[in-house]
């Protein structure tokens, strides 16, 4: 099976959709094990290096249920979808019964033979890891209850939206503390050492079918997040974290297992020093979403080693479509970002395409979209252009940009470089909507005496500088609004 590189693209498919699609474009169901061998190689053309399967596991057939008859869901799915029926709600991916392969997508057999074959195409395989909570119905909530937040008949009646009864005992249900309780799972006690080892033995089984786990909330587990949520209901909190514990019992079988976390709140760095390999950049997407070339400046003066170890996206399933969120020039402007900067690149399924309509996990199809042929072809050259070892395991850095008194406009523009060996590439883009000037100085650049070629790679475009100029006052650029050059130069 392929190790994932440093700083791996990542590409999300939301596993029931995307087998519904098949299933209609063949004219019959589709498991996991049907997915035709062109599919796979489709994803790796693109210059993917693993697929997230997001939503294998056996789904709650309670949580369904229940999502089935929620009339604010109920009116959602009818607007996205006209023949909408309740059948096309399957539940909520993150809603697990257990992690068994459900038999929908055909079982743990289907998902092992559709892994041997992204695998043989180059393609790594990435599931969930649900740690926080399980269904209602999982079987730890009547053989394990002691893993599980308890609660007594007086919570019941004074917070029936936050608390279920099962088997003649009270439980929690599983939350985020800024927001209301998820009334379908049931809250894990991550303080509770039999839940501990649990956790590591349901991760080595994951790691048997995969090469790493997107963990989702994973935050909401770190020790002083966990006793702030909870307090003495769960007990004495342990003297080392859960992640700690849990992620190094799965290290010591499974030493090449990547873990990647959805983190929120600031937390990247905790849950890194923690085990974790990659962490959501939640703050680069809302800079992007909302902010200044000097607020995602700012966020990128991190040292490169944190960089290196995170998420970058500009869409994935718990947020908007990218290309309803972003006018068209903005959200090229922010994929160029996000795909040139250190860390592990993820895109959703559909954002490619320009999808627009954001399903909500239980829906199990999507509409009709006509694809954006102009976007497609920008997403092909910018992957093929970053799929380049060199922007794994080259040296990453800022660059410094100046402009002149009578033209501040050098503000809007963000500029970093890579160089491996004697090879280098220069990515500057204009965050805003206006046109903006500036000079490019790159770390270290020496070339005066030298004449630079410069291609860009995104338009195809050639340029002739002085190197002298380039090394001081630095490379001169004139970009239109959210305009942008991938640069690769070579001196002679």
């Amino acid at each position: 099976m392929p190790v994932l590189p440093h700083q791996p693209l990542i590409c999300e498919i939301n596993t029931r959709v995307w087998l519904d699609e098949l299933g209609r474009r063949q004219g019959r169901p589709i498991t996991l094990d049907g997915v035709p061998p062109e599919e796979w190689d489709a994803v790796a053309s693109l210059g993917f290096d693993a697929v997230w399967l997001m939503g294998v596991w056996r789904r709650s057939p309670a949580g369904t249920r229940r999502a089935r008859s929620l009339q604010p869901l109920l009116e959602e799915c009818s607007r996205i979808l006209p023949d909408f029926t309740p059948d096309d709600i399957q539940g909520s991916p993150y809603c697990i019964r257990d992690y068994t392969v459900d038999e929908h997508f055909g079982g743990p057999a289907a998902l092992a033979a559709a892994r041997r074959t992204a695998s043989r195409c180059g393609l790594g395989l990435i599931l969930d890891f649900v740690p926080n909570h399980v269904a209602q119905d999982h079987h730890w909530v009547l053989e394990h209850p002691e893993f599980l937040i308890r609660g007594d008949a007086a919570d019941l009646i004074r917070a029936p939206r936050e608390f279920f009864q099962s088997g003649g005992r009270v439980f929690a249900c599983g939350r985020d503390p800024h927001y209301p309780p998820w009334q379908d799972v049931a809250q894990l006690n991550a303080f509770h050492p039999g839940l501990r080892e649990a956790a590591a033995g349901t991760l080595l089984g994951i790691a048997d079918q995969c090469d790493g786990v997107r963990c989702d909330m994973s935050m909401l587990l770190i020790n002083r997040i966990f006793r702030e949520t909870w307090g003495d209901r769960a007990g004495r909190e342990p003297g080392e974290e859960y992640w700690v514990e849990v992620i190094g019992a799965v290290r010591e079988r499974c030493p090449g297992f990547v873990f990647i976390a959805e983190a929120y709140w600031d937390l990247e760095r905790e849950l890194q020093r923690q085990g974790f390999d990659y962490c959501y950049d939640k703050g680069l997407y809302d800079r992007l979403v909302h902010g200044s070339a000097d607020a995602i400046r700012l966020h990128l003066a991190e040292d490169a080693g944190y960089q290196r170890r995170l998420v970058r996206f500009i869409e994935n399933h718990d947020e908007p479509r990218a290309a309803s969120r972003f006018d068209p020039a903005k959200g090229a402007a922010a994929a160029v970002v996000i795909a040139t900067l250190p860390g592990a690149r993820l895109f959703h399924g559909g954002q490619l395409e320009g999808r627009r309509v954001k399903l909500p996990v239980q829906l199990g199809r999507q509409p009709d979209e006509a694809p954006d042929p102009v976007l497609r072809a920008f997403y092909r050259t910018l992957l093929s252009a970053v799929r380049d070892a060199r922007f794994r395991d080259g040296d990453w850095s800022l660059c410094e940009i100046s402009g002149w008194p009578d033209n501040r406009s050098c503000r809007h523009l963000l500029s970093w470089t890579w160089r491996r060996e004697d090879r280098r590439h220069l990515i500057v883009v204009n965050w805003a909507g206006t046109s903006s000037q500036g000079r490019v100085r790159m770390p270290g650049l020496e070339l005066a005496g030298h004449t630079c070629r410069l291609r860009d790679l995104m338009s195809g475009d050639v340029f002739e500088r002085d190197g002298g100029e380039m090394t001081d006052p630095g490379l001169f650029v004139d970009l239109p609004p959210w305009g942008f050059h991938f640069l690769e130069f070579e001196h002679t």
